[in-house]
């Protein structure tokens, strides 16, 4: 009286057809999207007096090499900018993502945004978006009207296979530096 493998047979029959395809949204298959929608859309006229603002360079990584043989591993990206200023707005005027050979991948802002105090947005690159490469990386341009506390700008990297994950984050740098309408560089 073996019934145990007729039993087990009835199990995995029952679980294979309760499982289900689900086919993916067409919108939501792209491979970089901007995810926050809690934007205001400005427009910077000559009556726009800047303050201060600054380009801040945030390396990512779409993807890094593991094991010896230097398997890829893929990693999706998301990119933060968040105003730290307690009273004031801050400008976010352009966003563009870069290759590994330098090359614009994607220019995010049609328009500049406005973040409020203590407001944030992020945008996101799919894991299977390698187009940027191992030595990608995003440069963010911003401004304000007023002396604001600077803005955190940095990206956070994921990426999940079967029981293996790996996790880190990349802190943005100031490359240039803008007070009064004056411009310098940054160390």
């Amino acid at each position: 009286m073996k019934l145990y493998p007729h039993i087990y047979l009835a199990i995995i029959i029952i679980f294979l057809t309760s499982c289900q395809s689900t086919e993916i949204p067409p919108e939501s298959k792209t491979n970089t999207t901007q995810t926050s929608t809690s934007q205001k859309i400005v427009t910077l006229d000559k009556n726009f007096q800047i303050a201060m603002g600054q380009t801040i360079y945030v390396p990512v990584y779409s993807h890094i090499y593991h094991h010896n043989r230097q398997e890829i591993f893929e990693l999706a990206i998301t990119l933060s900018i968040r105003n730290t200023d307690l009273n004031n707005s801050m400008v976010v005027t352009s966003v563009r993502y870069y290759n590994s050979d330098g090359k614009l991948v994607k220019q995010y802002l049609e328009r500049p945004i406005q973040l409020d105090a203590l407001a944030s947005t992020d945008f996101f690159i799919n894991r299977n978006d390698t187009s940027g490469g191992l030595g990608a990386n995003f440069i963010v341009e911003w401004v304000a009207q007023t002396q604001i506390s600077e803005p955190i700008v940095e990206a956070v990297m994921i990426g999940t296979d079967f029981q293996q994950g790996i996790s880190f984050t990349s802190s943005g740098r100031v490359i240039k530096s803008q007070n009064n309408g004056q411009r310098s560089l940054s160390k």
